[in-house]
């Protein structure tokens, strides 16, 4: 590297280190934000010589990127973004602090895919999907389709594994020259009743869709989920064995085979290392209180809340609401997200929000105990399992209550 890139990684490792050390954090986005003040091309220079796999979609990412690293662990040192630090400082800290790895696996927030593709020259990368998402800050679901589809166009080179059960995500990839298609299920439906090419509405039956107006329709995937496993392009079937929760996890663990399979990694020696991994930055840690067992589960928008009502067992449940800036300010989107299935269970709420959160559960009919502190919660409830629901930031201070727990 240029010495100036190499003075710029060296402080980054130390501001990060330091970030650490002073407990004000994991130090993932301090030390790329400096070393990119220092080096704007830090990252480029970074990345250079890697094989480099990026993963980005509104839900997902975090736990996707941490499996499909675990696969490539196969092959050799993979640098990755743990903790979820996921825009350019956050892949500036995480290359700097693996030092010289023959490979790497980053999360990207969807808005800056385009920029980190520029910048890293991947050879992989993975779209999840598609969703609202804090949309006083964020992109219409159809523009972030757009901003993708527009990315991809430039780089025709990179390998594309994606979702083909979303209808944003296939239309945002389907220029690409080389695509693996994988098939991990869709629940959430509200984002794509639309067609993104003709505005035609789009049909479902038995697993497919099709739009009614243009050629657009699912395309056959290669990957897919099947009972509680995967099978591959042969058509082979592997059993997926998980530490994660719920059904979400083994699409997840579908597209990092997928993913890993791009880099010449076959299933069976991918799974093993799979089921090595329990929780990620905190999400799906169990940590033991008070004679309680805590379970964390991160919920940001209407598609994730969904996930986490399917994964938390039927116990106590406390749910945190925040509205700060990485969460967005505005709490509308409580109204799309079903809270029937807290019916029949003890329901704390806390967060700077709460009371938002107080209304929003009255309209579904769902009672509820007010709590002032994540410590009155944990005495509100009998001993045993308490699941633990929260938006970023709320969740990240439930996080830090339990030492940063990861």
């Amino acid at each position: 590297m240029p010495l100036r890139a190499k003075v710029a990684t060296s402080v980054s490792k130390t501001a990060a280190a330091l970030s650490r050390a002073a407990g004000r954090g994991d130090g993932s986005v301090i030390g790329g934000w400096i070393g990119l003040k220092i080096d704007p091309e830090l990252l480029t220079h970074l990345a250079a010589g890697r094989a480099i796999a990026l993963v980005s979609g509104t839900n997902g990412k975090t736990t996707t990127t941490r499996l499909a690293a675990a696969a490539l662990g196969v092959l050799g040192p993979v640098a990755t973004n743990s903790f979820g630090a996921n825009m350019p400082t956050g892949h500036t800290s995480a290359l700097a602090k693996a030092g010289a790895t023959p490979f790497a696996v980053l999360e990207v927030d969807e808005h800056y895919l385009a920029r980190v593709i520029d910048e890293t020259n991947p050879r992989v990368v993975a779209l999840l999907n598609l969703s609202r998402d804090q949309l006083d800050r964020a992109k219409e679901v159809a523009m972030m389709a757009q901003m993708w589809r527009t990315a991809l166009a430039g780089h025709p080179d990179v390998s594309v594994v994606a979702n083909a059960d979303d209808p944003m995500v296939v239309w945002a990839a389907q220029g690409s020259s080389h695509i693996t298609w994988f098939s991990a299920g869709q629940r959430w439906l509200d984002d794509s009743f639309v067609c993104p090419e003709s505005g035609h509405p789009i049909e479902r039956a038995n697993g497919d869709w099709w739009c009614t107006g243009c050629p657009l329709r699912r395309p056959q995937a290669q990957w897919r989920v099947e009972d509680d496993g995967v099978v591959d392009p042969r058509g082979d079937w592997h059993l997926v064995k998980l530490q994660l929760p719920g059904t979400v996890n083994i699409g997840n663990a579908a597209t990092a085979l997928a993913v890993a399979a791009e880099f010449g990694v076959r299933p069976i020696e991918a799974l093993p290392r799979l089921s090595t991994v329990a929780s990620i930055a905190g999400r799906y840690a169990q940590v033991d209180r008070d004679g309680r067992n805590i379970r964390l589960l991160l919920a940001k928008n209407p598609a994730s809340w969904l996930e986490a009502f399917d994964m938390a067992e039927q116990a106590p449940t406390l749910l945190s609401i925040n509205a700060r800036d990485p969460d967005g300010f505005d709490t509308s989107w409580l109204y799309d997200v079903d809270f029937s299935p807290l019916h029949n269970r003890p329901v704390l709420i806390t967060g700077d929000r709460a009371f938002d959160l107080a209304v929003r559960l009255e309209v579904n009919g769902i009672p509820f105990r007010h709590v002032l502190s994540f410590e009155e919660a944990i005495r509100s409830v009998p001993m045993g399992r308490l699941e633990v629901i929260a938006n970023y930031t709320a969740f990240q201070d439930i996080r830090a209550e339990l030492d940063r727990v990861n």
